[in-house]
């Protein structure tokens, strides 16, 4: 992207400190990562970093420790794992900053790599404090934020050394960029988002900017309930916010003002109770009996969602239509996930996904290989379809 600086921009760097903010903040159980993603994500700007004779220095923060430092989360438990990932060998450095680091960095030699203790061990981190950004910069001579996943925080690794080292996108995060401009910043229309999940109270800013932006709003999941609920229609037991009736309208009223169709299940697969395959009925979603609760969207909706697709060049997809962890509930998103990947394969459609439920539920139906691109952020995904900017991406800007 012509706002931001990326590593082609960054010249001779022989021999340079280069501070890398990753995201290694991977799911772990005991000594294993149990989904290596952004490990994999972070590979491809460390070696090319390392091949041009850097002294690469990657900064990553791990949980949640809050300023104290835990063994339990230290980024000493996931250097081997990352080091298996990029096939070469990588140091670890007990700290991010202060003395005994510099000690560490300085007997370094171009092309070495190192994984710096959690940032998050310092309090300064989350405060973006400046005198931890002043110590963490004396570590490198340049920055460069890879962390896309973290950009919606100002924090001193991933906002504040930009305004004080000159500064450059990561591969990972130039792809992202590249990737979100595609989708929702210059989209070729018609554009079509899908955006489920439990409620919307959580969702309310990413739907208000989007009727604005995309041709077609698919609303799948525990929502559709709050939506059909406003609109009169008895949801029986199902999860609903019906505190949010007034809202849902005022997002229907916005659509309707800006062109924008929003699509409602007409549809639905409804049970007596919440667990795996039980017996189930598929009625229209005035025939839903006051015991019942609604956990998918229904074939005949599914069928003229995957029609509204052929029809578009843009999709965008946050959270899953019904309650796909738990089948038969996940029919619907896995089915519309297959019709989204058979028309990405063959050029028709730019699908951009985001979200951990949404990257799960793609990976289950198969389909996230064949999406354009799908993002492992939740937070900063979620803040870009709000339409807000993300300090660590704006910290990057020229």
């Amino acid at each position: 992207m012509s706002g931001h600086r990326t590593l082609d921009d960054m010249g001779d760097i022989a021999g340079k400190r280069v501070l890398v903010r990753e995201d290694l903040n991977v799911p772990m159980d005991g000594a294993t990562v149990t989904d290596d993603t952004r490990l994999r994500a972070a590979a491809p700007t460390v070696a090319e970093l390392a091949d041009r004779g850097a002294i690469v220095l990657v900064l990553a923060h791990f949980g949640r420790p809050k300023g104290e430092k835990r063994a339990d989360m230290s980024l000493a438990q996931v250097t081997r794992p990352f080091s298996d990932v990029l096939g070469r060998d990588v140091a670890f450095i007990g700290d991010c900053a202060g003395d005994e680091a510099a000690a560490a960095v300085a007997r370094l030699a171009p092309g070495d790599i190192a994984v710096l203790e959690n940032t998050r061990f310092h309090a300064g981190e989350e405060k973006n404090d400046p005198a931890l950004v002043a110590a963490m910069a004396k570590l490198g001579d340049l920055y460069v934020n890879d962390a896309f996943s973290a950009a919606h925080r100002a924090h001193a690794s991933t906002e504040g050394l930009a305004h004080v080292l000159p500064s450059f996108a990561g591969r990972s995060m130039e792809a992202e960029l590249a990737a979100l401009e595609t989708a929702l910043g210059k989209p070729e229309h018609p554009v079509a988002a899908v955006v489920g999940g439990a409620k919307v109270s959580s969702k309310l800013d990413v739907l208000t900017h989007l009727v604005t932006r995309v041709d077609h709003l698919i609303i799948g999941g525990g929502m559709a309930n709050t939506f059909l609920a406003a609109r009169g229609v008895d949801v029986g037991k199902s999860l609903c916010e019906h505190d949010l009736a007034a809202t849902a309208e005022s997002i229907l009223d916005a659509a309707d003002r800006a062109n924008c169709t929003v699509h409602l299940p007409y549809d639905v697969v409804v049970a007596r109770e919440f667990r795996a395959n039980p017996p189930t009925r598929t009625v229209n979603v005035h025939e839903v009996a006051a015991d019942e609760m609604i956990l998918d969207i229904g074939p005949a909706a599914t069928e003229a969602l995957a029609d509204v697709l052929k029809n578009c060049r843009t999709l965008v997809w946050n959270g899953p239509l019904g309650a796909f962890e738990t089948p038969p509930f996940d029919t619907a998103t896995v089915s519309l996930a297959r019709t989204a990947a058979a028309l990405t394969r063959e050029g028709s459609i730019v699908s951009v996904a985001g979200g951990g439920d949404t990257v799960a539920a793609l990976n289950q139906a198969g389909a996230a290989g064949d999406f354009s691109f799908v993002s492992t952020a939740g937070g900063a995904f979620l803040e870009w379809m709000e339409g807000k900017e993300l300090p660590g991406v704006k910290a990057l800007e020229r």
